[in-house]
């Protein structure tokens, strides 16, 4: 039973994973292209945030695919049989996931100052300060994954994991809940539905129609991207919470191969998150670029 159940998630888990791998490589590719080449969002710095979001994706979508593919020809991803890929996996990994995460938080806190009607507000915010928080952000999230790994070992019965107590406690109470789960999806869905009502209020002459219609679909791509970011990682970081507090055995087959089976299903979810960008980001940045052509043509 429980060899047909592993089956069953090494096949689940290949194609879904070469689905979600080859529509994000696409959607990240188009997204970096698009948020650099053209002209109108190369000073933009909500654009600055999604491209960096997507370089993270980009990464991230590499080691996916990989544990992927170990896992559908060995069984396992090989991270418990590795201590150099276990950790490995756990620097690149942490470091692509909380680059993401946070990169959705400042998208969503730059919309909010950009929207603002007060003058002031939307000028404290240059893009020069937004790189050297992105540059601030992404070291500390690499310096934290590095400490992480000297906390992570290999256990025969349970594989990679994290070994120490205190650092156990830490990553259940704290690092999943709170800097993985619950900051950044609160940041990200106050400051997101906060530049929506402004967006709902452009009344500033000041602005040309295109420069309020920009916001508008900058705005809406943000708040698009934080649903969905919700509804898809926050089952993931439930399930992560409980397997580190409470890890299975591989004797135990039964326990073992259904908590794959979870574990796989929730990785899909998260990973859908490649391929619903994919269509709602091209389908604004369309509408944007169509918009940009019109307005041209008719000078």
């Amino acid at each position: 039973m429980s060899g047909e159940i592993l089956k069953f998630v090494s096949q689940y888990s290949l194609y879904s994973g070469c689905i979600t791998f080859t529509l994000g490589i696409i959607g990240n590719s188009l997204n970096i292209l698009v948020f650099t080449q053209l002209k109108q969002f190369r000073n933009n710095r909500c654009a600055f945030y999604l491209t960096v979001e997507s370089i993270s994706n980009f990464l991230y979508q590499f080691i996916s695919i990989a544990l992927t593919i170990l896992t559908s020809i060995y069984g396992d991803d090989a991270t418990g049989r590795s201590l150099i890929w276990c950790r490995f996996r756990y620097i690149l990994g942490q470091t692509c996931v909380l680059a993401t995460f946070y990169m959705i938080c400042f998208a969503a806190i730059d919309e909010y100052f950009s929207t603002n009607y007060r003058f002031n507000v939307r000028q404290m915010y240059p893009l020069k300060l937004a790189r050297c928080l992105t540059c601030t952000v992404v070291c500390t999230w690499i310096i934290h994954s590095i400490l992480f790994i000297f906390f992570v070992d290999i256990q025969s019965s349970l594989g990679c994991v994290v070994s120490n107590y205190v650092f156990l406690q830490y990553s259940t109470f704290f690092f999943y809940p709170v800097l993985a789960g619950l900051l950044p999806i609160v940041i990200a869905s106050v400051f997101s539905l906060l530049a929506f009502r402004n967006v709902r209020h452009i009344v500033r002459p000041q602005l040309s129609i295109v420069h309020r219609r920009l916001d508008r679909q900058m705005t809406a791509m943000v708040l698009l991207r934080v649903i969905v970011y919700i509804c898809l990682v926050l089952p993931y970081n439930i399930y992560r919470i409980y397997a580190i507090h409470f890890p299975i055995s591989q004797n135990e087959s039964i326990e073992y191969a259904i908590g794959r089976l979870i574990q796989a299903i929730f990785i899909s979810f998260v990973s859908l998150n490649f391929m619903v960008k994919l269509s709602s980001y091209l389908i604004h940045i369309c509408d944007i670029w169509i918009y940009y052509r019109s307005v041209f043509m008719s000078l």
